[in-house]
């Protein structure tokens, strides 16, 4: 898994009805653009992520076009 800033992280519920999540990544501490992973999602809240195969990045020119 590669990211870079300015992509966006979408972490899938675990649980049935668990809502997903997905935040901005702000910073790549990783080599070549790998995990970890500092990442504001929408409420504002920003942490360090380890993302798990529940997750996929999706780059930001893929987000940049829905706008």
């Amino acid at each position: 898994m590669n990211g870079r800033v300015g992509d966006r992280l979408h972490v899938h519920g675990k649980i049935v009805g668990q809502p997903d999540r997905t935040g901005e990544i702000t910073e790549v501490r990783g080599e070549n653009g790998g995990p970890p992973y500092v990442v504001r999602f929408a409420d504002g809240h920003e942490t360090l992520v380890y993302p798990g195969p529940d997750a996929v990045i999706e780059p930001r020119e893929m987000h940049a076009a829905s706008r």
